[in-house]
């Protein structure tokens, strides 16, 4: 038995009690790469010599640079801070711009497509929300993460009620 009884439903300790995610490969390629431009963009507003005939940059210019240097840096750590969370409750992703809260009833389903690059949930309106901090490249990692947020959506699905069903017209 893999904590999984004979009517798909998890079993109550095959259901995590919280699941955090965040993209571990992408983070540590976002932080190389922003320790990389600042220090790049320093060393040259650092090396460039104030007003020559060649080279017409005073210190404005070359605090400047530095200046975008670390603004670059501060914009490329932003792309790792996805996020996702999820208890009993619902499920909070925060992805690059934004995120959202969402209680399971909202929830469809948790996708991971073979060839995708990062999971996706999807909503009972028909949206879909892509969760770029569950990403392929971190492997293992993300698969467990997305059979926790599956466990967690079932295990709501089978706590709630089934709703109310009238009669139907061909009944």
């Amino acid at each position: 038995m893999t904590g999984w009884d004979h009517g798909g439903v998890p079993a109550p300790s095959a259901v995590p009690a919280r699941v955090s995610a965040v993209p571990r490969v992408l983070r540590v390629v976002c932080a190389l790469l922003a320790v990389a431009v600042v220090t790049v963009m320093v060393v040259v507003a650092l090396y460039t010599q104030p007003s020559s005939a060649l080279n017409p940059f005073d210190t404005a210019d070359r605090v400047a640079i530095g200046g975008v240097g670390v603004f670059v840096g501060a914009a490329i750590l932003a792309l790792g801070r996805s996020r996702v969370d999820a208890d009993a409750s619902g499920i909070r992703v925060r992805n690059v711009v934004g995120g959202r809260t969402l209680p399971w009833e909202a929830v469809r389903g948790v996708r991971f497509d073979r060839k995708a690059w990062w999971a996706t949930l999807e909503l009972s309106n028909g949206d879909a929300i892509s969760m770029t901090a569950l990403q392929a490249v971190d492997g293992e990692r993300a698969a467990g993460a997305v059979e926790g947020l599956r466990a967690l959506l079932e295990a709501d699905r089978a706590a709630r009620p089934a709703p109310a069903r009238g009669p139907l017209l061909w009944d």
